[in-house]
């Protein structure tokens, strides 16, 4: 080719540049999610939220891209989670299903707007301003799990008549939380007849360890309050709890599914799907101010018969009928 012909190749080449540059499309939004858990414990709640960002019209990693910051069962990472996704300069925060990363999410912005969702009343815990209009950066879902406590504690009592000295589990990590789960249990007990116990443990050493003291003290049965990292081990929770034959309950369905014995709660994948929602609703324009916060109204009750024979629990017929799922 000729020097001159080559020249002026090239030279139409630089011309075209600028309008494949035009051309490019515009960059993803990026949406940012704030976990206490690990990566892949709980996979069913991701499903859930990416299934309510579909309904939008958002699918990750065709028009949306999100970035996971995973706590590892470490509150005080949170803070520092939550300061390196605003750094990425995320279009919005999600937090799953924890009070802690709501805090943190909200104390690190208020620009950025948030989805969050809690176990306890967001306008007590400072998020929103109103449940209906949120007047905030912040909206999200409650569901409910801290009002729940008295109630579980009730199907316990239901369960086996003559229980008495009831071990309840917290995770000191989790202040808030852990607060709340104390408070409510010892207002609740006296009415039914129950004495607390409360154990902390914030590792697995001190799951084991709560265990061996239960057994020591002849505990008769076992609460487990709604915690993420508590979720993140119940396997190992409801393999002690077998082995050393605690009936025990708990707030959400997977650690029913995992072996444990009894668990009443809110639906939380039918939360975090809302949460999915929700932020899809918020990258097209609606402002979270403009969101009301939804309350759960899903709640199940489900019964491991399997775990209950391997105790030795005879599961009242009332209670079978009222259960929302019965594992056999």
């Amino acid at each position: 080719m000729k020097r001159r012909a080559f020249l002026t190749l090239l030279g139409g080449a630089a011309a075209a540049w600028p309008l494949v540059t035009h051309a490019q499309q515009p960059a993803m939004p990026v949406i940012g999610f704030l976990s206490v858990t690990s990566a892949g414990e709980q996979p069913h709640l991701l499903a859930a939220f990416r299934q309510g960002l579909s309904e939008v019209g958002y699918v990750e990693g065709q028009n949306v891209l999100i970035e996971y910051r995973w706590a590892e069962g470490q509150y005080n990472r949170l803070p520092e989670l939550a300061g390196d996704l605003i750094r990425r300069h995320v279009s919005v925060i999600a937090t799953s299903a924890s009070i802690p990363a709501a805090l943190a999410a909200k104390a690190a912005t208020k620009a950025i707007p948030i989805v969050f969702g809690v176990g306890d009343d967001p306008v007590k815990l400072g998020l929103v301003a109103s449940l209906s209009r949120p007047d905030s950066n912040a909206t999200g879902i409650n569901f409910f799990n801290s009002e729940l406590t008295a109630k579980r504690l009730g199907l316990l009592r239901e369960l086996l008549p003559k229980a008495v000295r009831i071990g309840a589990l917290v995770n000191p990590s989790n202040v808030d939380t852990a607060e709340r789960a104390v408070k409510d249990v010892k207002a609740a007990a006296p009415a039914i007849g129950l004495q607390i116990q409360v154990l902390n443990a914030s590792t697995s050493d001190e799951i084991d360890a709560a265990f061996a003291t239960l057994v020591s003290e002849r505990a008769d049965a076992l609460l487990v309050a709604a915690d993420a990292f508590f979720n993140g081990r119940r396997v190992q929770i409801a393999i002690s709890a077998a082995r050393h034959l605690i009936p025990t309950i708990y707030s959400v369905r997977d650690y029913a599914e995992a072996g444990g014995l009894i668990s009443y709660g809110t639906d939380v994948p039918d939360a975090v799907h809302q949460q999915g929602v929700y932020a899809g609703r918020i990258l097209k324009g609606t402002k979270p101010a403009d969101l009301p916060v939804v309350q759960s109204t899903k709640f199940e009750l489900v019964i491991n018969l399997r775990t209950a024979k391997t105790f030795g629990v005879e599961v009242p017929s009332s209670l079978l009928a009222r259960a929302d799922e019965v594992i056999e």
